[in-house]
């Protein structure tokens, strides 16, 4: 039962490495670039909610509401300020942009809210749900995680498969110069896919701390990485990509710690992604893409 408890507690971790690889995975696939600022708006939609329902007196869905409301408005102010003038830059003033903007959100938040630890209040209620005599015990936010997490993924499968917009972005990743001769607007396709990816993170970050019930103006930088970590591992560009990695993750990350040890779990993790990078580079569910010369 032990090896059953670990299982669906890395499944549920892995959920939200998904939910959260999906925000890189979008904005890499669609404007070729990484957002390493991504891991500090899951932290900022932490913090929204616990204001909401801590000092507001809200219930658990307002703050859920307001947070994915605040990112995702947040989300579109960093793409149109930060990102939107390097878009003809080099790939590395982009990154370097996207560190300055990870930073400034981290110590934002230490000037409004302090660097004393929040405990922050699980927004899913309930008793843990008993199995087999108490042997396995599954919480309310472990559930909730994962149904999130496949509901998101289906949402936006089909919201990128099926939708005029989703084929727009579509095109934008194929190739922006082709998308815009077709009537595409390529800047309000870009904004829209970081503003979709920062309401996920808001998500991300709520059921995050519900889980693990801290907040600190570095929450997000971990998970962030972690999650990169993940989209990488699945094949980044890859919606079903970011769901295996972010499962695959999760479960490797929480078996470490309960065999192997706490300390080193993190480094088993991208230890894991290295040998699979040397193996298969695109990542498991990656395209190798060839370009004409």
């Amino acid at each position: 039962m032990s090896f059953l408890n670990h299982l669906i507690n890395g499944i549920s971790l892995g959920s939200i490495y998904a939910i959260i690889a999906l925000g890189y995975t979008m904005v890499y696939g669609i404007a070729k670039m990484l957002n390493f600022a991504h891991g500090d708006v899951i932290m900022v939609g932490g913090y929204m909610c616990f204001c909401a329902t801590t000092y507001l007196g809200w219930p658990p869905i307002a703050g859920v509401l307001l947070a994915v409301v605040v990112c995702t408005a947040l989300g579109v102010v960093i793409e149109r300020l930060a990102y939107k003038p390097l878009r003809m830059a080099p790939s590395l003033a982009v990154l370097i942009t996207a560190i300055g903007v990870s930073y400034f959100l981290q110590n934002a938040a230490l000037l409004i809210w302090g660097s004393s630890t929040k405990s922050f209040t699980s927004v899913v209620g309930g008793d843990p749900i008993q199995l087999f005599g108490g042997q396995l015990t599954i919480t309310r936010v472990t559930i909730v995680t994962i149904v999130a997490c496949v509901v998101i993924m289906i949402a936006l499968t089909l919201f990128t498969g099926k939708t005029k917009m989703g084929t727009a972005m579509r095109a934008v990743s194929e190739d922006k110069g082709a998308a815009q001769l077709m009537g595409i607007n390529v800047n309000t396709t870009i904004s829209l896919t970081f503003a979709i990816g920062s309401g996920l993170a808001a998500i991300a970050g709520v059921l995050l701390c519900s889980a693990y019930p801290t907040l600190l103006p570095t929450t997000g930088s971990m998970p962030g990485i972690k999650a990169f970590t993940a989209a990488v591992f699945g094949g980044i560009g890859s919606i079903p990509g970011a769901l295996l990695g972010g499962i695959l993750l999760g479960v490797i990350e929480i078996f470490a710690k309960a065999y192997i040890s706490t300390q080193l779990s993190d480094a088993i993790v991208f230890a894991v992604l290295i040998i699979v990078l040397l193996v298969k580079p695109d990542g498991l569910l990656g395209k190798r893409v060839s370009e004409k010369v």
